[in-house]
């Protein structure tokens, strides 16, 4: 019988389309990657539609779900744990002679031929994922070495450790702590299992509520009684080196720790309330943060003219968009490819959020008046080609970078607007001349992220006509597609999406979009010219992800309300 290919196999099991596909076999080819590894970084499939593929194509047993508890320890005491997770394998079981072997990359047969020779039998293949792997891999090992389910249990259950503070303790107890420290933890903990980007603590009359945010929107995690308030916001001012005794200023710090196998950078703030200190942790994990602009969400168009953007020499490029639409992670993507060893390249930040390698970082300090303006201005004799300003806040700031664009320099930055067009005339209101952005800016992405449906959980449904009317689209424009609508299920938290994606709007500046800006004339009018010239607006990129079925009509219309007019 021939072996069907991965692709077909995909085609078939998933909602991935034929286009879906041939954008992923280019990138695959481009990139000499694999095309599971392609389609996951493209955001059309997640890691676990890939994996159930493969264990059909290559006949392995899949396996969602791995019972740590039926693992005899004897099985991985002569198995180091770095081997286990630096190859994602784990054995399982011993079953008629032979041992049953968890593992991420069933093709990784020189790590299946070493457990050949460690357990002197044959090895059964099954296939998981490799977070799942992961995670069993650190509880069997804790549990060898007496760290224990214990202690993992302690950690998971930050809200039991939480309720102990309801029950009346004497005074002179000093144990309180340990406790206060494993909820502290547990919390980084969960935050970072559940993909947070950050924890909000906030006091108020009568309790403590603590929220992450996933996926951009904020979820109630748990709510300590008001006399443990004082007790937890220590522990976090302890952790990121901040003034314990000062509760009347805001104040900045930072936290590094290792959790399974992540390194996380953990940002800071605080400031007085009236009911207390205020605390927001935000989480920065420099593993899972998306360097490669193939991975990034833009349509194919849209790339083209980002790529088409970044092979200037000079100029301005700037990206626009709401606080965590992901502006800084597109720049650092875009610096990534623009990296080479034949340009030096520098930045001011605000914070200095990743580093990369082969970058001249710099972050800006009000207080010794280092600001985006004067570091701009002190880049300028580092003789750079590449300068990235964190933002574009004032008019110093503005002409500043106009004037090293103008000098040679390409310069990437962001701005804060609704949309591209609107990038435009914002810098002409901070008083920069129509003429020196005509003949400076080369182009401006907006963008927006989209959360993603959850895989698992979506259902396809026929909408009706009003409803893809809301977003520009006719039941003609679905011959062929599939669209979902959320659900919810234990894997997305009930919510009916899991991960997000980027929406995007790159308005060229054209010489109609020049002749227009230096008439004086408005966003909208701009926005047409733009269109003409064809630029996709934010809700027709975000359209097409609803017809690729990555996202919903409701979340379109919750992300891109403010451009439907």
């Amino acid at each position: 019988m021939e072996e069907r290919s991965l692709g077909a196999i995909l085609l078939e099991t998933t909602a991935l389309t034929e286009e879906q596909l041939e954008q992923a076999l280019a990138v695959q080819r481009e990139r000499g990657i694999k095309l599971g590894e392609a389609l996951v970084q493209l955001k059309f499939l997640r890691t676990e539609d890939v994996l159930k593929a493969l264990s059909i194509q290559l006949g392995f047993p899949y396996e969602n779900k791995i019972d740590v508890e039926a693992i005899a320890p004897d099985l991985t005491a002569n198995l180091p744990i770095n081997y286990a997770k630096q190859n994602e394998v784990l054995p399982l079981k011993r079953e008629k002679g032979s041992v049953v072997v968890a593992i991420a990359d069933p093709t990784n047969f020189y790590a299946l031929d070493d457990l050949r020779m460690l357990y002197g039998s044959e090895i059964k293949p099954v296939i998981a994922s490799s977070y799942e792997i992961v995670n069993a891999i650190n509880a069997v090992y804790n549990r060898a070495t007496g760290a224990g389910e214990e202690a993992m249990g302690e950690l998971e259950e930050g809200a039991e450790i939480a309720d102990e503070f309801n029950e009346p303790v004497d005074l002179l107890d000093a144990d309180d702590e340990a406790p206060i420290i494993k909820l502290v933890n547990s919390l980084l903990f969960r935050a970072v299992k559940q993909r947070a980007s950050d924890i909000h603590i906030e006091p108020f009359e009568r309790e403590l509520q603590i929220r992450f945010r996933i996926n951009g929107i904020l979820y109630d995690v748990m709510t300590p009684p008001k006399r443990a308030q004082n007790s937890i916001i220590s522990r976090v001012k302890v952790m990121s080196q901040l003034n314990i005794a000062e509760k009347r200023i805001p104040q900045d710090g930072r936290i590094r720790i290792k959790i399974a196998g992540k390194d996380i950078d953990i940002r800071v703030s605080t400031i007085p309330t009236a009911h207390g200190e205020s605390v927001v942790m935000r989480l920065l994990d420099a593993s899972t943060v998306l360097l490669d602009l193939d991975s990034l969400g833009f349509s194919r168009k849209n790339l083209d003219f980002f790529k088409q953007l970044l092979g200037h020499h000079n100029g301005i490029i700037l990206v626009t968009g709401p606080t965590g639409s992901g502006k800084t992670t597109t720049l650092y993507s875009a610096l990534t490819r623009l990296n080479t060893n034949e340009v030096k390249i520098i930045t001011v930040e605000d914070p200095v959020e990743y580093q990369l390698h082969g970058v001249n970082q710099m972050q800006v300090n009000p207080k010794i008046e280092l600001t985006f303006a004067t570091g701009l201005r002190a880049f300028l004799r580092q003789d750079p080609d590449i300068i990235m300003v964190g933002e574009v806040r004032d008019k110093e700031t503005a002409e500043v970078a106009i004037q090293a664009s103008l000098t040679g320099h390409l310069v990437l930055s962001t701005l804060h607007t609704n949309d591209a067009p609107s990038s435009i005339t914002r810098l002409v209101d901070m008083g920069v001349e129509p003429f020196l952005v005509a003949s400076s800016v080369l182009g401006i992405v907006a963008q927006r992220l989209l959360r993603t449906v959850c895989r698992d959980c979506a259902r396809r449904y026929v909408p009706e006509e009003e409803e893809l009317a809301q977003i520009g689209l006719t039941l003609a424009d679905l011959k062929g597609r599939q669209i979902y609508r959320p659900v919810g299920c234990p894997n997305c938290m009930e919510t009916g999406y899991a991960g997000r994606c980027g929406i995007h709007e790159i308005l060229m500046v054209t010489d109609a979009v020049r002749a227009e800006l230096m008439k004086g004339s408005d966003a909208s009018t701009i926005k047409k010219v733009a269109v003409a010239e064809g630029m996709a607006t934010l809700r027709e990129d975000a359209a097409q992800k609803v017809m690729q079925g990555v996202t919903t009509i409701a979340e379109v219309l919750r992300v891109t309300q403010e451009d439907s007019g």
